[in-house]
């Protein structure tokens, strides 16, 4: 929980992302999979591939470590480049 009220913009989008994932009773599914038409794929998923990832992208292990391996590059890339336009 917050200790102050003046931080509650830092935990509103996961207070809205553990909203949205949730089973609403009343409809019997979750307010993304309405939208989006599919169920949401945790970023635990994504990070640890399951079963579910790794059957959907129909690769194999070095396909997938080469994924995850391009994935962080990719990553590590917009984070320099965050990191260099917030030091101009």
């Amino acid at each position: 929980m917050t200790t102050t009220y003046k931080d509650w913009h830092e935990i509103l989008p996961f207070a809205l992302h553990g909203y949205r994932t949730s089973v609403r009773t009343s409809i019997g599914a979750t307010p993304f999979s309405l939208v989006y038409g599919m169920e949401v794929v945790l970023h635990l998923e994504v990070e640890i591939p399951s079963l579910k990832v790794l059957m959907e992208a129909k690769l194999d292990e070095a396909e997938n470590i080469q994924g995850l391996y391009d994935q962080l590059n990719f990553v590590e890339e917009k984070r320099l480049a965050a990191l260099s336009h917030g030091q101009l």
